[in-house]
C-alpha cells in the first residue's frame, strides 16, 4: 500500500502542513556547538507510548544492546560559502555551492540573483579565486564555472566558510565543531547533525559493547533547510540528493536484521539512505545514486527501527519523518516537553532517542 492510499484512509495521521506546526520561542535556537559534543541534553522517547526521560547524551550507550547496528552518515560539509565581489562594479556577491556539475562547473545559489545573471564575473580573495555565471537552472539556481591556479580543495578551504543554517546568527569559530567526528567524504552543503553529538570515546566504548557501526554517505543539500510550502504534504516535492552504500555497511546492516537485532539510525540523513537503498524485502544491497525519497506518517519502514536525531524547525520534512515513526501525536507532545524544559533546538541543539527501550 502506497503512502497516499495509507494517508487517505487514515487522515488522522496528519495530510495538512499545518498539523506539524508548534510554537517556538527564538531564545531556544541554539547558536553555538556545545563545547563538550556528549554532554548535551538527551530526551529519549519511547517511539510506541510516547513515554519520556530526560537524560545526558553519552547514555545513549546504554540503550544500544549487543548486535544492533548503528547506522552513521561520514558526509563532510565543504566550507560552501564564497564572499566576494562582481568584477565590472565591485558590489559584494556571494555564491553558496551546492553541487558539483563536473569538473569546476558547480550548481550554487547567489545572491543578490538579479546582478549575477549568465555572462557576469565575480572574483573572490582578490582575485585567487574567479567565477563566470554559465546559466540560470531550477528555483534560480546559477551554474557557474570556477577558474584558480592549484589544488580546488585548498583554495575552498583557504576562501570559503561553512554555509551554516540561516536560524545561526553567530559566527563559527571552529571550522571543525560543525563537522561530526567521523565526517570523512567531501559534499554537503550542511552537516547531519545528529551525529555531532558523539565523540571518538563514545564511538568507541559504543562498539566495546558489541554495537556494529555501518558508514552511509548522503550529502546533505540545503533543500533540507527550505519550508514546506504547500499545505497538502503530498503535493511537496522533495530536493534530490547524492547516496552510496558501501558493501561492508549492507553486510552489517543486513545481519543485524536477520539476527533479530535493530537497525537505529543516527540522524534523518542516515535514515534516508538506508530506506532508498532498501529492497520491499526488508534488505539492502551496496548501491549509490540519487534520492529524493520523502517518508511521513504512512511510510513503512524496510530498514529502521529506532532513531537519534536533533530537534527540528516547525512544519518541516524532518518533523514529518519523525513522525512516521514515532507518531504525530507522540512527536509534538516530545516537543512541547522540550520547550517547557528549555532544550536547544536545531542544529547545535540538544538530541532526541525514538526507541522501542522500556523508558
Amino acid at each position: 500500500m502506497s503512502n497516499t492510499e495509507n494517508i487517505e484512509k487514515d487522515p488522522n495521521l496528519g495530510l495538512r502542513t499545518s498539523d506539524y506546526y508548534f510554537d517556538l520561542p527564538q531564545e531556544l535556537i541554539a547558536q553555538d556547538p556545545m563545547e563538550k559534543r556528549d554532554e548535551c541534553r538527551l530526551l529519549t522517547v519511547n517511539k510506541n507510548t510516547g513515554k519520556i526521560k530526560h537524560q545526558i547524551f553519552s547514555e545513549i550507550i546504554d540503550y544500544l544492546k549487543p548486535g544492533d547496528c548503528l547506522v552513521l552518515n561520514n558526509t563532510r560539509v565543504i566550507p560552501a560559502r564564497l564572499l566576494g565581489e562582481k568584477e565590472d562594479t565591485k558590489a559584494a556577491v556571494e555564491i553558496l555551492l551546492l553541487k558539483r556539475r563536473e569538473a569546476d562547473v558547480w550548481e550554487t545559489l547567489v545572491k543578490p540573483g538579479k546582478k549575477l545573471r549568465p555572462g557576469a564575473r565575480a572574483s573572490f580573495g582578490g582575485g585567487i579565486l574567479k567565477a563566470e555565471i554559465l546559466d540560470v537552472v531550477e528555483d534560480g539556481n546559477r551554474l557557474v564555472k570556477f577558474y584558480y591556479d592549484g589544488i580546488w580543495e585548498e583554495v575552498l578551504d583557504r576562501l570559503g566558510e561553512m554555509p551554516l543554517p540561516p536560524y545561526i546568527t553567530h559566527k563559527l569559530q571552529d571550522k571543525n565543531m560543525y563537522q561530526t567526528v567521523y565526517a570523512k567524504y567531501d559534499g554537503s552543503a550542511a552537516a547531519p547533525t545528529a551525529g555531532l553529538h558523539f565523540t571518538n570515546d563514545l564511538l568507541r566504548r559504543i562498539e566495546d559493547k558489541g554495537v556494529d557501526l555501518a558508514y552511509v554517505t548522503l550529502h546533505v543539500g540545503l533543500g533540507t533547510f527550505r519550508p514546506v510550502k504547500v499545505d497538502n504534504v503530498l503535493e511537496h516535492h522533495m530536493h534530490t540528493e547524492w547516496y552510496q552504500v558501501t558493501d561492508e555497511a549492507a553486510e552489517k546492516i543486513n545481519r543485524a536484521k536477520k539476527n533479530g537485532h535493530r537497525v537505529i539510525c543516527v540522524g534523518t540523513t542516515s535514515c534516508r539512505t538506508i530506506e532508498s537503498a532498501a529492497g520491499e524485502d526488508g534488505t539492502i544491497e551496496a548501491s549509490s545514486g540519487d534520492t529524493s525519497i520523502f517518508i511521513y506518517p504512512g511510510y513503512k519502514f524496510k530498514l529502521m527501527d529506532c532513531l537519534i536525531t536533533n530537534f527540528h524547525l516547525p512544519e518541516s520534512t524532518l518533523v514529518m519523518l519523525v513522525s512516521a515513526l514515532a507518531g504525530r501525536d507522540n512527536v509534538l507532545n516530545a516537543y512541547k516537553e522540550a520547550i517547557k524544559e528549555k532544550y536547544r533546538f536545531f542544529s547545535f541543539g540538544d538530541a532526541c532517542f525514538f526507541t522501542d527501550d522500556e523508558i
